[in-house]
């Protein structure tokens, strides 16, 4: 069995895609061709899985104000 956009010939892809704040967003799909935001149905932030980035992210900004 297919998914519509398998049977439609539709560039898609069946993984979750990572949003990172200081990286390149990353999919769970070994298949996966490209971190485009387009073709994932499914998007999460990189905080939703436990990684820190977000946390530098917010220290370093926060560093770069008080400077």
């Amino acid at each position: 069995m297919e998914c519509r956009e398998c049977q439609a010939g539709l560039e898609h892809c069946h993984g979750t895609l990572t949003r990172h704040w200081l990286h390149r967003s990353e999919c769970t799909d070994e298949g996966c061709t490209g971190p485009e935001l387009l073709p994932h149905t499914f998007v999460i932030d990189c905080d939703a899985v436990g990684c820190d980035c977000t946390h530098i992210a917010t220290v370093d900004a926060s560093a770069a104000v008080a400077i």
